[in-house]
């Protein structure tokens, strides 16, 4: 008597579908790179003072902060009073608005405001406006 044999079947090797995969990282890719291009920040935190007549800011405005230290930043790079007016007339090269947005701090130097304000005057820039928090 022959010994009863259950018939096996082979398995084809196991396969793992990646398109849905990429498909995810992508879309998350290009969220990703279209929300950070979007946003312009001036690489330091600086405390706004409040206004009732604040507006919207505009994007392609050339950000200057001015912290409570007394230090200067533009579009995130940090830069000393007397290279101020040279980093402005480069950047206002490229800006056909040629607007400047000084995001000083509640608690900085007024005389450094007036002084930013004068390099970027010098530095060729049309419009000079000082950021504010709406109440």
């Amino acid at each position: 008597m022959e010994p009863f044999m259950i018939p096996t079947k082979k398995r084809g090797g196991f396969e793992l579908n990646v398109v849905p995969l990429i498909d995810v990282v992508f879309v998350l890719l290009i969220f990703t790179i279209l929300t950070s291009s979007l946003t312009k920040e001036t690489g330091v935190t600086v405390d706004k003072p409040q206004a009732q007549s604040a507006g919207e800011l505009n994007r392609q405005s050339i950000l200057v902060a001015i912290t409570r230290e007394g230090t200067v930043h533009v579009n995130e790079r940090q830069v000393d009073l007397e290279s101020l007016q040279d980093v402005l007339h480069r950047m206002l090269a490229d800006n056909a608005l040629g607007e400047v947005v000084l995001i000083a701090d509640r608690e900085s130097n007024t005389g450094l405001l007036v002084s930013v304000m004068d390099a970027c005057n010098l530095a060729g820039a049309k419009k000079i406006s000082v950021a504010a928090m709406s109440k």
